[in-house]
């Protein structure tokens, strides 16, 4: 397994009205972030808020490249960001213990916070198809490149790390600096990832390893 410290980029925030990140994704030009009763888009070259939808949103977001998923108690909403609404909702996987989500693959994956596990389920049911155990509290899911990546957040550690979707084994850990939470995940499709940073209320941009 590797393991190297973490490099933080670059820090957005804290927003106004944003006490906490409670999940973050990217759609391919802004951030999102929940931020509990709504989610916002910021830029991030900027690091300007550019608008925001009112929906709950106390858990894992994820866009699919044209819709975007929030997870609200224990519930996964589907919302259109054109309009800020809500087009279905399924049931989240950990009935409310849930965390992190990320779109790969025509399906969603969810972390279950306390429960140490990320499911894959389906969008359009909430069927649960997969599930692979972790040893550490699960805080954020993305995909990028075919790999998958979760973030993990116990007492004052967290890490990024990268993990073999099919058993579960970690491959390779990015240290955050103590202190440091990580409270939603998400790749920029290149080379940084996004990681909530919880009541801080900030996103950290973390450099991506090159390689597999």
């Amino acid at each position: 397994m590797k393991k190297s410290a973490a490099t933080i980029l670059r820090e957005y925030g804290p927003f106004p009205d944003a006490a906490r990140v409670n999940g973050v994704t990217f759609d391919g030009r802004h951030v999102w972030f929940a931020s509990g009763d709504r989610l916002n888009a910021f830029d991030p070259d900027s690091g300007a808020l550019v608008r925001s939808i009112e929906v709950a949103s106390h858990a894992g977001t994820a866009f699919d490249g044209e819709f975007l998923y929030q997870i609200a108690e224990s519930v996964i909403h589907k919302v259109d960001p054109k309009t800020g609404q809500i087009l279905t909702t399924i049931p989240a996987p950990g009935n409310g213990g849930d965390s992190g989500l990320a779109w790969a693959e025509g399906t969603l994956w969810v972390g279950q916070h306390r429960g140490r596990k990320i499911h894959q389920i389906d969008p359009e049911t909430g069927e649960i198809l997969r599930t692979i155990e972790s040893n550490r509290v699960v805080t954020g899911v993305t995909w990028v490149d075919g790999q998958l990546w979760h973030g993990t957040w116990e007492g004052d550690e967290s890490d990024v790390r990268r993990i073999d979707p099919e058993t579960g084994e970690v491959l390779e850990r990015l240290e955050m600096p103590e202190g440091t939470a990580v409270s939603g995940l998400e790749s920029d499709g290149a080379d940084c990832f996004f990681c909530g940073g919880g009541s801080s209320g900030k996103i950290r941009a973390v450099r991506r390893p090159k390689g597999k």
